[in-house]
């Protein structure tokens, strides 16, 4: 039977509509989110731990499916150490984001800068400046 699908599925013209319908501050913002998770080696669950809510929550926050509330907004961001205004860094005007926030969709990358945060600072620099050596050889 074409008709029948999985149990919990959407129809796929209805995925589509919800996807259009994400705000793109809703999006940026659930980035953010993600992104500052990773930064700190949290899961989705220990979040949800700290802020009182289901793990399945975060991951529609963090995807922009869901819009966060002002006061959920101010949990996350207590819960992972930031400001509120950190969830908005990076956004031009009309709720775009601007052209280098790409970097932060890239989880490499974004592992790379929480293990160079861990290194001691002395050995960082080093680091840096060696990074800055071959960047200039190539």
């Amino acid at each position: 039977m074409s008709g029948i699908r999985p149990e919990g599925t959407a129809p796929d013209n209805l995925r589509n509509r919800t996807e259009a319908m994400k705000h793109p501050v809703d999006a940026h913002v659930g980035k953010r989110i993600r992104h500052r998770r990773w930064m700190i080696g949290m899961t989705q669950q220990q979040l949800a731990d700290k802020v009182g809510i289901k793990f399945q929550q975060i991951q529609k926050y963090e995807t922009g499916m869901n819009r966060v509330s002002a006061s959920r907004l101010w949990d996350i961001a207590r819960s992972l150490g930031v400001t509120i205004s950190f969830f908005f860094e990076g956004l031009e005007d009309g709720g775009k984001e601007a052209a280098d926030a790409d970097i932060l969709a890239d989880r490499e990358a974004m592992e790379l800068v929480r293990i160079f945060h861990a290194i001691p600072e002395q050995q960082r620099r080093r680091l840096f400046d060696l990074a800055r050596v071959l960047t200039d050889a190539a």
